[in-house]
């Protein structure tokens, strides 16, 4: 064998014995005759101390070595120097004075040291098999593994089975753009790999298997960001004959047993709920992060009279005035309120509106359109004082939360109002819009997707056309600011769903041609059922305190897609694409 035991398990108890190591050379000191080497294997350090007057030839040989040489070592377990023992080390009351030493492997040059952090992440992902022996993300991977662990055996204590779905499916609208996979034995006809394995576990439900779930790997070719990846996994969960509230009560269960294995913390549950609209209202996004204040004020009643055209144009128009209070951000700088301007333009705002409290003064060229009562009900309403930053914003209601609720989030970069906060801010936000209209499309897309079930208030709201009015039978599970969940109760029924594919504008031929199996499905009793997918990714993510998801997966794709490990994608040779009946266009045909 390798080894008899691993490298961070000696202690004070094995001394005397014979132990046999295997790892890494994770540091190599060379004090003339004695060399000292860290040995490394994936659970910790131990010391190995060569000395000429112990073993001369195998002393030699260890002057040779080189940081990550794979070694195998063999010898006496000994009692470090009296002072010299290491308590940071769980092995530092102990040493190995080797008898024998093998080398299994020499490192050649490494591309960067393990003991840093390299600045390019694409040096990184290009040796990411080297950079996977960086202790962070070795913790990392095996804290996803507990994550895993833990919610494979929670849901299957509530009586929950895994069954895995198709990769190789079809084609559908789900909200992003499909990875094709042309089929061979089919000419001119693809399978889709799937955003997400939902209407498969719809179609479980109608199979009477009543509570599934699937550590599912999705794909969707979207633009890229620090929580996104053209592939990723995510707990998938459905269950027949579930409300709303059995869903939440699962998951907060879910997440209770998660946090307990991977980090030893107890999370209070149930978690609060809050309606998307009050979301949208207060913080200005959907997954608001509630761990600071700078809520977003409205201001309707401070200027419904105003003579200040730009407030009480937005007013009668039906749109909003709302403000947030930066506070003791009065010393924001020009860049970054250049940032700010920038940015509340990009989501739809004319302009950026402000008051900066500086010396007791109002600094603002809004100021002087402000009479005195108004200027009293925005101290009293916003809590203005000495050393704070008031940015206002007025147009659509949509827009105004869109805009302050961005700039909010910035705002508490700049003055790092969450650094180094420990709080789990857990959050249900519930009664999603069913359908939002894309003007550039001119037609109604679903918030969620197309078998999200309207709350049964709101059906007739429906029937009427009143799209942007109706309410989704949908719910996010938010962490931080994060969410890490979405789902939503199904529609079930054949009619209704056929009713929600004609709001979004799918014609009846359409309807047959990409769902008829599931409608078909619908009409042989299928059961009320609903469910939730959480992103593994993000919630590893978030329990490691990473900032992108990259670090918690082992081998991902760069911002741009491209493995640069393996260099994929990648051409593929002429008698692949002949094989397949396609030629990349452009491409010349052969004589």
């Amino acid at each position: 064998m390798y080894r008899t035991h691993h490298c961070n398990e000696l202690r004070a108890s094995h001394i005397g014995i014979t132990a046999r190591l295997a790892g890494w050379v994770h540091v190599r000191r060379d004090h003339g005759g004695v060399v000292f080497i860290d040995l490394r294997d994936r659970e910790g350090l131990t010391q190995v101390v060569f000395r000429p007057e112990e073993n001369a030839e195998v002393t030699e040989i260890a002057h040779t070595l080189r940081h990550e040489d794979v070694v195998e070592v063999s010898g006496r377990v000994a009692p470090r120097i009296a002072g010299t023992e290491n308590p940071k080390l769980a092995t530092g009351e102990v040493e190995l004075v080797p008898s024998s030493l093998r080398i299994l492997n020499r490192a050649d040059v490494l591309p960067f040291p393990l003991d840093s952090d390299p600045s390019n992440e694409d040096l990184r992902l290009s040796y990411r098999y080297f950079d996977l022996r960086r202790p962070h993300l070795a913790r990392n991977l095996r804290t996803r593994h507990r994550v895993t662990k833990a919610t494979r055996d929670y849901l299957d204590e509530q009586g929950f089975i895994e069954i895995e779905t198709p990769i190789l499916s079809k084609s559908t609208p789900e909200g992003a753009r499909d990875f094709l996979v042309p089929s061979r034995q089919t000419p001119g006809k693809f399978y889709a790999l799937p955003q997400a394995p939902q209407q498969y576990k719809q179609l479980l439900m109608v199979g009477g298997v009543e509570k599934y779930f699937q550590i599912a790997k999705c794909f969707r070719d979207e633009d890229l960001r620090a929580d996104r990846q053209p592939e990723f996994t995510q707990i998938d969960i459905e269950a027949s004959f579930v409300r709303p509230e059995d869903i939440y009560a699962l998951v907060e269960g879910m997440l209770a047993a998660v946090f307990r294995e991977a980090q030893g913390i107890e999370i209070p549950t149930p978690f609060p709920l809050m309606t998307w609209h009050e979301a949208m209202d207060q913080f200005g996004s959907d997954k608001p992060d509630r761990r600071f204040g700078m809520h977003l004020i409205d201001l309707a009643d401070v200027f419904a009279a105003s003579s200040f055209k730009m407030f009480r144009g937005a007013l009668d128009t039906g749109g909003a005035v709302k403000a947030i209070n930066a506070k003791n951000f009065a010393s924001v700088t020009t860049g970054q309120m250049e940032e700010l301007t920038t940015m509340a333009k990009l989501y739809g705002a004319k302009g950026l509106a402000f008051i900066k409290v500086e010396n007791g003064k109002w600094q603002s060229p809004l100021v002087k359109f402000f009479t005195d009562e108004e200027k009293a009900a925005l101290t009293s309403q916003l809590d203005i004082s000495e050393g704070d930053l008031v940015l206002f914003a007025a147009d659509k209601w949509e827009v105004v939360c869109e805009v302050l609720g961005r700039l909010r989030l910035r705002i508490s970069e700049f003055q790092k109002l969450t650094a180094g906060s420990t709080a789990l801010d857990f959050l249900w936000v519930t009664d999603f819009p069913l359908l939002a209209f894309d003007a550039a499309e001119n037609k109604w897309n679903a918030v969620h997707h197309p078998f999200t079930r309207p709350k049964a208030d709101d059906v007739a709201l429906i029937d009427a056309g009143e799209f942007g009015k109706a309410r989704a039978e949908a719910y996010d599970v938010v962490l931080n600011g994060v969410e890490i969940g979405g789902g939503s109760i199904r529609i079930h029924e054949p009619d209704l769903q056929a009713k929600m594919f004609a709001a979004l504008g799918v014609s009846e031929a359409d309807q047959q041609t990409m769902f008829g199996h599931i409608l078909r499905a619908f009409r042989l009793g299928a059961p009320p059922h609903g469910g939730i997918a959480m992103g593994l990714d993000r919630l590893v993510m978030l329990i490691c305190g990473e900032q992108s998801i990259r670090e918690v997966m082992a081998f991902p794709k760069n911002n741009r897609g491209i493995d640069l490990m393996s260099q994929s994608p990648s051409e593929v040779d002429a008698r692949q694409l002949r094989d397949l009946g396609m030629k990349l266009a452009g491409e010349k045909p052969q004589a």
